[in-house]
Formats: C-alpha cells, sequence, structure tokens
C-alpha cells in the first residue's frame, strides 16, 4: 500500500484514518479492540482520536476514547505500527478547555497517561482559542516537540485567516508550524475548504485529514427521509442533508456505485482521495463489516467522468436551491 505524506511532519500514513469517536461511545472496548485489530491487520496505521472523545455520553467524562486505545495498544504491543494522532482545546468539563501553554502541557500529560505511551505522533489544536496569543498557544507545542513527546502538530476547525497567521507566527519565531489541518470537509461540505482553507493547504504543504468525511452517514445512502434519522445514534445530525442537492448528490452516488459495483459510501470516499491536499479521510466504524467497506474505498480508482458527475452534482453553486 502506497502511504502518503502528511505535510512535511515526517509522518507517512495509509490513505484512510480510522476516526476513534466511536470508542467508548457507540461501541465497547471489546468491539472497538476488533475494529481496531481489523484496522493494522490489512497495513493501516493512522488512528485519530481526541482527548474529549466521548464527553457527550452520559455517564462519560472524556478521554475514554483515548483509554480504550491504550489498552489496545498495551494488549497488542503494537504502538511501534501506529500513528496516533490525537486533539486539545475543547471543552472537557471543570474549566478544563482552550489553548494556554499550561492547559496544553498539561492535558498533554493526562493523554499520554491515557494512551500508555511516551509519545504523540500528531498533537492537534482541536478548535481555535482566539483568548490566547497563537504564540503561545505553538511555544506550547514547540516545548513538547522538543520533550520528544509530541512528533508534529496539527489544526482542526481553524478559520484561513487563522490558520495563516499561525503559519507566520511559527516562521516568525522559529516555531514548529502546523503540518496538517483536520476540517469538515466531504462531497456535500465542501465551499467553505475549497474557498478558503484549499488554496493555503496546497501553497503551504499542509497536510489535510478531513472528518465527517461521510457527512455523519449521510453519504452511505442509507438516510434518505426522515423516518431513516431514527437508524443510528448519529441520525439527528443528518437531517441538514435531507434537501433538494443532497437528494443530488445520492443520486450521483448511486449511479457512480452501480457503475463500479460498489456503494455509496465507497464513492465518497474516493472522490475525497482525488481531491489536492488529501492525505486521508477520516471514517469511523463500528463493526468490522463496516471497516472493511471503507478500507475497500482507497482502492478505487474514479475515472475523469465520474468525477466530474460528482463534482457537478455536489457544486456549491447548487447550494442557493437548499
Amino acid at each position: 500500500m502506497k502511504k502518503r505524506k502528511l505535510g512535511n511532519s515526517g509522518l507517512e500514513l495509509a490513505p484512510l484514518a480510522l476516526g476513534g469517536n466511536v470508542f467508548g461511545w457507540t461501541i465497547d472496548e471489546p468491539a472497538s479492540f476488533q475494529v481496531l485489530d481489523a484496522f493494522v491487520a490489512t497495513g493501516f496505521n493512522f488512528i485519530d482520536t481526541a482527548d474529549m472523545y466521548s464527553t457527550w455520553k452520559p455517564g462519560n467524562k472524556g478521554g475514554e476514547s483515548e483509554t480504550i486505545l491504550g489498552n489496545w495498544m498495551k494488549k497488542s504491543s503494537n504502538r511501534q505500527k501506529v500513528l496516533i494522532a490525537t486533539k486539545v482545546g475543547m471543552d472537557m468539563g471543570a474549566g478544563m478547555k482552550g489553548l494556554s501553554k499550561d492547559y496544553i502541557l498539561r492535558a498533554a500529560e493526562a493523554s499520554l497517561r491515557r494512551l500508555q505511551t511516551d509519545y504523540i505522533d500528531l498533537y492537534q489544536a482541536h478548535t481555535d482559542d482566539t483568548t490566547v496569543p497563537l504564540q503561545e498557544t505553538l511555544e506550547a507545542f514547540a516545548q513538547l516537540v522538543k520533550q520528544g513527546k509530541v512528533r508534529a502538530i496539527g489544526a482542526s476547525n481553524y478559520t484561513a485567516p487563522r490558520l495563516s497567521e499561525a503559519l507566520d507566527v511559527s516562521k516568525k519565531h522559529g516555531l514548529p508550524r502546523y503540518e496538517s489541518l483536520q476540517p469538515l470537509y466531504n462531497l456535500y461540505d465542501r465551499a467553505d475548504y475549497e474557498t478558503n482553507l484549499e488554496p493555503i493547504c496546497r501553497q503551504n504543504g499542509i497536510g489535510v485529514i478531513p472528518y465527517y468525511s461521510l457527512a455523519s452517514g449521510f453519504l452511505t445512502g442509507k438516510y434518505r427521509s426522515e423516518s431513516d434519522l431514527a437508524k443510528s445514534a448519529r441520525g439527528t445530525g443528518v437531517k441538514k442533508y435531507l434537501n433538494a442537492r443532497g437528494f443530488r448528490i445520492l443520486e450521483a452516488l448511486d449511479q457512480t456505485a452501480r457503475k463500479y459495483n460498489s456503494t455509496p459510501a465507497k464513492i465518497s470516499l474516493a472522490w475525497l482521495l482525488t481531491r489536492p491536499t488529501i492525505a486521508a479521510p477520516i471514517a469511523s466504524a463500528t463493526n468490522v463489516t463496516q471497516l472493511r467497506e471503507l478500507l475497500d474505498a482507497t482502492n478505487l480508482n474514479l475515472d475523469r467522468e465520474s468525477t466530474e458527475l460528482l463534482d457537478q452534482a455536489s457544486a456549491s453553486s447548487l447550494s442557493l436551491s437548499v
């Protein structure tokens, strides 16, 4: 399998990242282990999580996903075979949030403990914190890199102006720069990334690992009416896609899936992999069967006709009819 470089980080990842948001939320530890085992058994190596996964589940306090990952790596003795990406900054409760230097350093230690490792391959600012100077945030990351606790840093949910400013601050002060960006980007959610963020990523050689690659499951095709929304815990996040443009996209996905004897989910991920700057889409799976379908998408090579059909059906200019 051909690995892809993530910016100038030195990290090389297989072309699909496993999302760890479901660990400790919609699947328990044994089921998570099964998915993780199957993921690495097929040669894939990049797993994305965050300290606050999954605070939203009643009874959880955050750190559940990292804890499961840590237990799995300890049991499997395979830390060297995987790249672990985690994040800091979103609200963990009890005032634990933000990107101040003090908080980043404390949060990193907590993540390392849960992950049962002495380094994080990619440590990401989960969301921008405009209350803290970018220089302070980047100095915290620089200290972690110098200590060998972090190999590379990335940004998630940054606006284009703030990403540009962060890159300038890194350059000006000789600090590590964000080598990756984790934005919302998929066949439906295109406009902001392609208009504002993609040019910056191309110009600076930043690797992109988009989240919600399947639009919370909408692009799998299993949600085609409001009555379908009860099919999973994530269904409520799909309602916004049930409109004229969304249905056009599903129609194009169905047509392309028939052509390749494939599925809408595979076609959606294959489309992302045709896009410049995309290193690896992030997708989560709750069982091994679902995982294998996602991984199989990396073997699909869409021809120009199919790519153009999907581009036209999902063009952001069509969003005026939403």
